[in-house]
């Protein structure tokens, strides 16, 4: 049995002419947490996460998901939910959660249904007419209602209203499984950190901290967005 849902080692991303996006990351993530990778935009979290997901291929190092490889397998246990909205504007909310159905067997549709009728979202809107908070739910509800073993989320409470975060992080932590994993890529590190259990700062694609949000708070004192602001001053 795998202790890690996530490892990575010596993980490297080069983009062409320019420095490393990641450079060398070494990590273990255990099962059962809520992760905060934080850092400011450009610092590699995206580049990570996409890493993570399979969408990009590393220049060097290694990823394991629960002990294997980015591939079809870890897709199966992985659920992603990326910076850009992802849903066809032409599709109805129906659409996307029959989308989701055909490609994930491990979809909840009662579950996201139960979500969508308690907010007014009706199946048959368009993604195109929601208003861009209600949008972001939908990607949410879609995301969360998979029973997966990982959780991917790209900034997922930047650019909505206070309300609309609130709701984003209920989700969140009502949501997953126990032995569950989720990691919240963000640089909102207040918002977030009430949920969180580890904390992995990351700068300039590297590591510059990881641990967890108790430890934190009672060795140095202070809060982790405390923290943060510290590690980060201009």
């Amino acid at each position: 049995m795998n202790e890690y849902i996530l490892e990575t080692k010596g993980l490297t991303k080069v983009y062409s002419g320019s420095k490393p996006a990641l450079d060398t990351v070494s990590l273990g993530i255990e099962k059962g947490r809520i992760v905060g990778l934080l850092g400011p935009n450009g610092s590699g979290k995206t580049t990570l996460i996409k890493l993570v997901n399979g969408l990009l291929s590393p220049t060097s190092g290694e990823i394991l998901i629960d002990g294997m490889a980015p591939g079809v397998e870890t897709k199966k246990i992985v659920s992603y939910l990326p910076d850009k909205d992802f849903l066809a504007s032409w599709m109805t909310v129906k659409q996307a959660l029959d989308y989701f159905c055909d490609f994930f067997a491990d979809f909840r549709r009662e579950r996201a249904e139960k979500m969508l009728s308690n907010l007014g979202i009706e199946q048959n809107q368009k993604i195109k007419t929601l208003s861009k908070g209600n949008r972001e739910k939908v990607a949410l509800i879609l995301t969360m209602s998979r029973e997966a073993k990982l959780y991917l989320l790209d900034e997922p409470i930047a650019g909505v209203d206070p309300a609309t975060r609130d709701y984003i992080l209920n989700t969140i932590i009502s949501n997953y499984a126990e032995n569950s994993t989720v990691i919240i890529s963000t640089h909102l590190i207040a918002d977030v950190e009430p949920v969180l259990n580890d904390v992995i700062f990351i700068k300039d694609g590297r590591i510059e901290m990881f641990r967890s949000a108790e430890e934190i708070r009672e060795a140095e004192g202070k809060s982790v967005d405390a923290l943060f602001r510290e590690v980060y001053r201009w």
